[in-house]
């Protein structure tokens, strides 16, 4: 395995961590403190303005296509607006079981978006590592407990759109990440997500006591801000850069394993023989992946 291979798994890695981290570090912030627009806009106006000093201090490249704006704004629209709008309030009308299992679905969209934007033909190693994986997923998060009815179709048909738009941004910013680099894709794409998301998140901006924060909230708050959308932002974006739409929206099922013992170690969860083999099933999945990617 080359030095690219590894830092391209390390960061995938890194983003799952983040990512299966923040279930547990940021429970309690939404809804009680603030709603799920404004969390939003919160979120992306601080990763914004991270992604901006970090480019002008660092980067300083320039768009060199005015038409690449409007693919910026497009990606901005669906990796950021609609991805983060759509997940949060479909919580409110959907249980995070139903969630958690639904958005296991991206990497299937991915596979079928890379074959129609990027004319990459599916390979049988990615179709086979994708769907054990997913049932690996399926099975640890616990697919027996879903409730999908009428009470939960709102959130669930929400839930299915954010995670067919994150597939879309996934393979819809790779010819772009070509051309540009990832600090410059991440700085307009959340300039523009800030633009789309305002008038949904101000009002429940403007509503908010920030004085009944206290140092934990504000410390959660400040690990999702910087940690989950800057930081894991912009290695996924560095990620798809350098490999496959398809391995990097693979990595979105080591979630619930991280997740998983996170919660065993902070004694929320127990750990049994069952939960091992299906992290074992998701960890060979993305191998399956991977490896395929690696020989070509």
């Amino acid at each position: 395995m080359d030095k690219q291979t590894l830092k391209v798994h390390g960061a995938l890695i890194t983003v799952s961590l983040i990512y299966g981290s923040t279930y547990s570090i940021a429970k309690g912030i939404m809804p009680d403190l603030i709603g799920p627009s404004g969390f939003i806009l919160l979120r992306v106006a601080v990763a914004a303005f991270l992604f901006f000093s970090f480019h002008r201090a660092f980067v300083r490249e320039k768009v060199s296509d005015r038409k690449d704006f409007v693919r910026l704004f497009i990606a901005g629209f669906f990796g950021v607006a609609t991805n983060m709008l759509f997940f949060f309030n479909g919580l409110a009308f959907t249980n995070e079981l139903n969630a958690s299992v639904l958005m296991l679905n991206a990497p299937v969209f991915v596979l079928g978006f890379s074959a129609l934007l990027l004319k990459e033909k599916p390979h049988k190693w990615q179709i086979a590592g994708v769907l054990i994986s997913a049932v690996g997923a399926v099975l640890l998060i616990g697919g027996s407990a879903l409730e999908f009815d009428s009470r939960t179709a709102q959130g669930d048909l929400m839930i299915v759109i954010n995670a067919i738009s994150f597939a879309f941004y996934l393979v819809y910013v790779k010819p772009l990440l070509q051309k540009y680099s990832a600090a410059t894709i991440t700085r307009w794409t959340f300039a523009f997500g800030v633009l789309i998301v305002l008038p949904f998140g101000m009002p429940e901006l403007m509503a908010v006591d920030f004085g009944a924060f206290s140092p934990r909230a504000w410390a959660s708050l400040a690990f999702v801000a910087i940690a989950t959308t800057f930081f894991a932002y912009f290695l996924n974006a560095w990620a798809v850069q350098k490999a496959s739409p398809v391995l990097v929206g693979s990595y979105i099922y080591l979630q619930p394993v991280i997740a998983t013992v996170i919660a065993q170690f902070l004694g929320k969860e127990v750990l049994s023989f069952e939960r091992v083999i299906f992290a074992m099933l998701i960890c060979t999945g993305v191998y399956l992946v991977g490896k395929f990617k690696r020989r070509t």
